[in-house]
């Protein structure tokens, strides 16, 4: 994975954490690694943030994830780019007339997305997390939990997010501040 290890280094000595929490859980085996990829590149698309996105999108091929599950979990954070903005408004709207409205919005890809609905679900929490819709971590979580998945795989699709997250936006933040600043230390 010397795409991720490159984009580890890359991050200043103020987020070692991050840099050590990514290798991490590169590392991790609590996930099967198509699903665990698809978490990755589905968070790097959600913040969309060009070297991340390059790097877990070849750190994923590199695992041997499949061009179509890759377009999946882009999928995956294109529709819920647009899910998460309207059902988070629902949340924020105080008037309930909004939620009894039908949602007419076309979201086919999540009742068939080309990749095993737990994989898509899971990639869909991750996305969901890092845009802080409330209602659609509850319906995905929802709907693993219903098919088995354990906890253990849904933290780790949040940790995933989490850490994808941050170190996009530390390198968005060096990039739009034009520092190199000091590289972290191995």
């Amino acid at each position: 994975m010397a795409s991720l290890q490159a984009l580890a280094d890359a991050l200043p000595a103020y987020a070692n954490d991050i840099a050590l929490n990514l290798t991490s859980l590169v590392e991790e085996t609590l996930l099967p690694e198509p699903r665990k990829w698809g978490c990755f590149v589905a968070s790097a698309h959600a913040v969309a943030t060009p070297a991340v996105v390059q790097a877990m999108e070849a750190a994923a091929a590199e695992a041997g994830m499949t061009s179509e599950a890759i377009a999946a979990a882009r999928g995956a954070a294109a529709i819920m780019a647009q899910n998460n903005i309207y059902f988070r408004a629902l949340t924020l709207i105080r008037d309930q007339t909004y939620r009894t409205l039908r949602a007419r919005i076309r979201m086919r890809i999540v009742s068939n997305p080309g990749v095993p609905k737990d994989d898509f679900d899971l990639w869909c929490v991750a996305v969901s997390a890092i845009h802080g819709c409330p209602d659609c971590l509850d319906a995905h979580i929802g709907a693993l939990r219903g098919r088995g998945v354990e906890p253990i795989a849904i933290q780790t699709a949040l940790r995933i997010a989490a850490v994808t997250h941050a170190a996009s936006r530390v390198l968005a933040g060096e990039a739009a501040a034009g520092t190199v600043g000091p590289r972290r230390r191995r």
